[in-house]
């Protein structure tokens, strides 16, 4: 079941929403929005008869051990949930994707500094796809979301990879949204 509460009487539903997301991972999340209320047939397991759906991302391996009845899973692979959880959980991954041409949430998972293949990461997750490497750098650079600092960073084997930080809206001359290119 996805973590859920009844709204306190002293709390706006924003302020429920992130403290129902802190408990149920042990710290606050980089990012709390609303996605969708339901309000359909399917009764939520509390048996409310309306559910308001939240997203919350947290940075990729913090917290690592989440403990209690709290777990992970890849959003392949969620164990079956209640006909509405599904909806709001299916909801929550279109508002998302459809959210990270425009809006970058991506770097809300990230250090101040990264290099290209941990950004490439993070798109590939939240997008549920592989992306063509060339054509992901192409249309970042494009779109002025990064620019590179000058620091660079040994990865193992082969050369140091450079370090980029993301370019603040206010340097960009136009807002420009990003289209990456899928692997076939």
């Amino acid at each position: 079941m996805l973590p859920w509460e009844a709204m306190r009487a002293d709390e706006s539903i924003e302020e429920s929403a992130a403290r129902i997301a802190r408990e149920a991972l042990g710290s606050a999340p980089s990012l709390v929005e609303q996605v969708a209320a339901f309000g359909d047939g399917r009764r939520h397991p509390s048996g409310a008869s309306l559910s308001v759906a939240f997203l919350a991302l947290v940075a990729a391996g913090a917290p690592a051990a989440l403990g209690g009845t709290v777990a992970w899973f890849p959003v392949d692979d969620v164990p079956p949930l209640a006909p509405r959880q599904r909806a709001m959980l299916e909801g929550a991954l279109h508002a998302l994707r459809a959210r990270l041409e425009q809006a970058p949430v991506a770097f809300r998972l990230l250090p101040a500094t990264f290099t290209l293949s941990e950004l490439q990461e993070i798109y590939e997750i939240l997008l549920g796809r592989r992306l063509h490497k060339a054509s992901f750098r192409r249309a970042l650079h494009a779109a002025w979301m990064v620019e590179p600092t000058d620091e660079w960073r040994s990865e193992g084997r082969g050369r140091p990879a450079q370090l980029f930080r993301y370019s603040p809206k206010k340097r960009r001359s136009s807002r420009r949204g990003v289209r990456f290119e899928g692997v076939e």
